[in-house]
């Protein structure tokens, strides 16, 4: 049985996220994938994504892995509002507990390709916290406001 890459978990008035993957960067990919799950969702009709996709470069530092963890999923929710995308493909150049280098893709949130669901206001470090939950394998919590 495969082991779903992220899942949500009630949390008073926001949402929480428990993602997991096989090293860092598996990690941070899928705490993305479920971040952006909650915000939208494409349409059935449009599987294929759009002519409007835009490539985003990021370079991230911070004191550990958890901060780095909330500073990159905050940098690609601000660059999500700032420039009307939704980010769906990764790629990490370079990670470490104290760094991300890494490429992001996202497609223009309009009507006719994606649903709105959850507006995410915030990447909070409420609760945040990540384990090993057995060697080869990390699993993260997130508590995001919204």
């Amino acid at each position: 049985m495969r082991v779903k890459p992220y899942e949500f978990f009630e949390h008073t008035a926001d949402i929480g996220l428990r993602a997991r993957g096989k090293d860092l960067s598996g990690l941070f990919i899928h705490a993305a994938e479920g971040m952006f799950a909650i915000i939208a969702e494409r349409r059935p009709a449009s599987r294929r994504p759009g002519p409007h996709k835009k490539l985003f470069s990021l370079s991230l530092a911070a004191r550990d892995r958890e901060e780095l963890l909330v500073s990159w999923l905050s940098e690609l929710l601000s660059l999500s509002d700032i420039h009307n995308v939704i980010f769906s493909d990764y790629i990490i150049r370079e990670i470490t507990d104290k760094k991300i280098k890494a490429q992001s893709c996202g497609e223009m949130f309009t009507p006719e390709t994606f649903i709105g669901k959850t507006a995410v206001k915030a990447v909070t470090y409420h609760g945040l916290k990540i384990e090993t939950a057995k060697p080869g394998s990390l699993i993260a919590e997130i508590i995001f406001d919204t």
